[in-house]
């Protein structure tokens, strides 16, 4: 069961991750889109989506240099395990609760506007449940275990093993004893990679990054003598009947 946990399913997970988004663009490049519900309704939606992008990229840096980046080499550039720990949980703290406000008034907006509940899929109420989902594990280990608990030092374990799941030498062992709130964190995790492909999250590949550096666009008047209106129906009909005549 440990190998299947922590071996067999995230190898499965990125397999799928991978395999769905060549699907998703050979056979539904016209579904490759955000869905966006903007003109449905735009109030809630000028909040909440700002509030929850921030947080969004927050909480995958925070990841990112947790998991990714050893502790030994936080050392090494003079970073000492009390300040990692401090910025780690209070940054968590912050971008997490950014991403909660976001998320709950995006899912609220889905729920109490009738034209955009009409709108949303299937997949986007899945969606939004596996996000929900995964937000709440994430900030009960943050902020319960490492911010109003004893604490727990992820680095040494969960984070070892997932940079073996890159080097094809994963270790289940260092799972075993993680606390259940991480082991379902991470295994949320990586079912949400699965669900990726399927969902409006292909369009974080799409973004209009070229945006940021592109020449503007200039409009410009036209001067001088304006243009001839076109004649009028009746204008046309009577140079006819003259022509005629």
């Amino acid at each position: 069961m440990t190998t299947l946990v922590w071996i067999v399913l995230p190898y499965l997970c990125l397999a799928v991750f991978v395999a769905g988004h060549v699907w998703r663009w050979r056979h539904d490049q016209f579904g490759w889109t955000t869905r966006t519900s903007q003109l449905l309704e735009n109030r809630l939606l000028r909040l909440g989506s700002p509030l929850f992008h921030l947080g969004a990229f927050g909480v995958i840096g925070g990841h990112a240099m947790g998991l990714l980046v050893p502790a030994s080499v936080t050392a090494k550039i003079g970073v000492s395990e009390h300040v990692y720990h401090l910025t780690a949980v209070w940054g968590g703290t912050v971008t997490g609760a950014m991403l909660v406000a976001g998320l709950t008034l995006l899912i609220a907006r889905r729920l109490v506007n009738g034209r955009v509940r009409h709108a949303t899929t299937t997949m986007d109420k899945v969606l939004y449940a596996a996000l929900a989902a995964m937000v709440a594990l994430g900030m009960t280990a943050t902020v319960g275990t490492n911010l109003l608990g004893a604490g727990y030092d992820y680095r040494e374990t969960i984070a070892v093993w997932f940079r073996g799941i890159f080097w094809f030498q994963p270790d289940p062992a260092l799972m075993s004893g993680a606390p259940l709130v991480y082991q379902l964190h991470a295994i949320g995790g990586f079912l949400l990679l699965a669900l990726w492909p399927f969902t409006r999250l292909v369009h974080v590949w799409s973004a209009p990054l070229a945006y940021l550096w592109r020449p503007y666009v200039v409009y410009r008047a036209r001067r001088g003598v304006p243009p001839t209106p076109p004649p009028t129906p009746a204008a046309v009909r009577d140079a006819a009947v003259r022509l005629g005549r």
